[in-house]
């Protein structure tokens, strides 16, 4: 997908642009839950002072799970046809197959995701806004709503939704985090890709397998089935990709899988200004972190792309004597190339029906031995000849591995920019296992409570450092403390093992440029309810502005300053009672996901 004019666009969503002097954002504290009622309930700041002025802070939710936008279009304006009815009403969060035929549960009903992911704000090439949204399933979805904007208040209102075509790129996978793009793009994920040496093995993993949902042959099939079906029906190396979405108008958008910025557990990817580099965070244990270098700005078709390589400078500190401060460490960063390609190249590549044993020989002469997130105890491979491009763009942290980039990172998440101080922000959801185990690049204390790192860039946006930032503080030695000091076994705290002043577990974070303020979202199982925090930048003051309901994750985060006047944060709350607490859920309503904003605030650009 080329860069297209994006004038329109950019006149509506605008860019920020600040003065020497800082904005003031200061959000007052949310409370932390501490009765049954709290606890399954969304909690918020009461107000943000934004340049002096109070302004409410209140959780606005656009569409849960199963909902159908009440928004109409009246067919007829001024005796014409009004051409914006066309098009269905969708039910939000509906699966479907690759014939455009509802996903069906084994118990004979339609299959509806409570895994809202990321939503972006995007206007279409029609002056109008929308919302694509993804759900985090296999087979995935993402939907386009159409959004109603109140031009005194900014309150949002979704109008209508559908779900995003796939077919011709059989299927999305496991959409988590994403971003915007500098030319008014939306740049999704496809995370935890299927472990290709599971089709060599004849040995496919259930998760893997219920992708088979997508395709006609699994219809009226046994979960128990898919596995084999899988084995001849799905090609692994159709899934692991960044996803862009341009949108011209409700009935078109077009989406296009980049092939070229590699395949790995994508959690998000992050465009920098100048359109051209891309930070790629790769999610799961024993993972890297990856740069994309396009060959033409606003075109992520083609480019070259590289892993880090992280040269420790803070001294390794022993775990087990938990002397030092939990600060997630720190060192200098170097890129290794992997290499470059197109699109067009691996997609031709995986049309093809290359197969993990046309890629790699295992254990023989002359391998490396290298441990990944599809092999955490290890794996001693060699690219056989020819096979170097295919080796890096579809077994791309296999390949960083042996090319000796660091793949020890534990949980990598969010991004983001400030584009004032050129410092970017990236979240480690947990301090741990490759991290800290001693062995290998990164030697670092354990902390099962996480840390966001801050990396400073050059003029062309390369990171050449990494150190902590913030760090979540854990109150159990299993989590890394020094020592005990858990909260009463009676108190409504008792739930929570990591600080409940500080961050658990950091997720996705965004940035509000202009104002010192880097907001962090949490995916953890440490707090009960996962929230969501403020943190200046210079003050190292840390606020908790949202909580969220038992068991559900906090997801995507996202920033808009300027949205005709307006400011939104985005907020999405996946899968409530999904991941603790599931015997507290008194009605099934209760676990469906939301997808919404804080805000609207004024416009928050100097």
């Amino acid at each position: 997908m080329k860069l297209k004019s994006s004038v329109l666009a950019m006149a509506v969503v605008m860019p920020a642009v600040f003065n020497v002097s800082a904005g003031e954002l200061q959000f007052s504290t949310a409370p932390v839950p501490t009765n049954d009622f709290d606890k399954r309930s969304v909690l918020t700041s009461q107000y943000a002072k934004i340049d002096g002025e109070h302004v409410n802070v209140k959780y606005n939710t656009l569409l849960r799970s199963g909902d159908t936008p009440r928004g109409r279009f009246p067919p007829f304006i001024g005796g014409k046809w009004n051409r914006h009815v066309i098009g269905e009403n969708g039910t939000f969060g509906k699966i479907y197959d690759i014939e455009g035929v509802p996903v069906m549960e084994e118990d004979g009903s339609v299959r509806i995701s409570n895994d809202n992911d990321f939503s972006s704000l995007i206007v279409g090439k029609d002056k109008r806004l929308y919302m694509v949204s993804h759900f985090e399933t296999r087979p995935a979805a993402m939907y386009l709503t159409e959004l109603k904007q109140d031009r005194k208040s900014g309150e949002l209102t979704p109008m209508r939704t559908r779900n995003l075509d796939f077919s011709h790129v059989n299927g999305g996978w496991v959409h988590c985090a994403g971003s915007v793009t500098p030319w008014g793009n939306h740049l999704g994920s496809e995370e935890y890709p299927p472990n290709a040496k599971q089709w060599r093995d004849g040995n496919v993993s259930g998760y893997n397998a219920g992708m088979m949902r997508y395709f006609p042959e699994a219809r009226g099939a046994s979960d128990d089935d898919l596995p084999a079906l899988a084995l001849h029906y799905m090609n692994p190396y159709d899934y692991g990709f960044n996803v862009e979405v341009e949108v011209d108008n409700y009935n078109k958008a077009e989406v296009v899988k980049h092939y070229a910025m590699g395949r790995v557990a994508i959690e998000l990817s992050y465009v920098m200004p100048n359109q051209k580099t891309v930070y790629i965070s790769d999610d799961g244990s024993r993972v890297g972190l990856f740069r994309f270098e396009a060959d033409n700005a606003g075109d992520l078709s083609s480019g070259t792309l590289y892993a880090a390589k992280w040269t420790q400078t803070s001294p390794w500190k022993n775990d087990e004597e938990r002397l030092y401060p939990l600060d997630g460490g720190a060192a200098n960063i170097s890129w290794i190339a992997l290499g470059h390609a197109t699109d067009a190249e691996i997609r031709a590549i995986i049309n093809s029906g290359i197969r993990f044993e046309d890629i790699f020989e295992e254990d023989v002469v002359g391998c490396t031995d290298i441990k990944n997130r599809d092999a955490t105890g290890g794996e001693c491979l060699k690219v056989k000849p020819g096979m170097e491009k295919a080796a890096a763009f579809l077994e791309t942290s296999r390949y960083a591995g042996i090319m000796g980039a660091t793949t020890e990172f534990e949980k990598m998440e969010g991004i983001t920019l400030d584009p004032e101080t050129n410092k970017m922000y990236l979240a480690m959801s947990r301090v741990r296992s490759g991290m800290s185990d001693g062995e290998g690049d990164v030697s670092v204390p354990y902390n099962y409570c996480g840390t966001v790192y801050a990396l400073d860039l050059d003029a062309d946006y390369v990171a050449y450092n990494m150190k902590g930032e913030v760090s979540g503080i854990p109150r159990l030695i299993s989590r890394g403390a020094a020592e005990d000091n858990p909260y009463p076994a009676d108190g409504p705290y008792a739930a929570n093992e990591c600080d409940l002043e500080s961050i658990s577990e950091p997720d996705n974070v965004t940035f509000v440029p202009g104002y010192k303020t880097l907001i962090i979202g949490e995916d953890t199982g440490k707090h009960q309810n996962d929230m969501i925090w403020s943190y200046n930048v210079e003050t190292k003051q840390l606020t908790r502005i949202q909580t969220t309901p038992y068991g559900s994750e906090t997801t995507s985060p996202y920033f808009y300053p300027d949205v005709n006047g307006f400011a939104y944060m985005m907020s999405v709350i996946q899968h409530p009672f999904g991941e603790s607490d599931s015997d507290a859920l008194q009605d099934d309503d209760e676990s469906r996901g939301y997808t919404g904003y804080l805000g609207p605030f004024p416009a928050m650009t100097e």
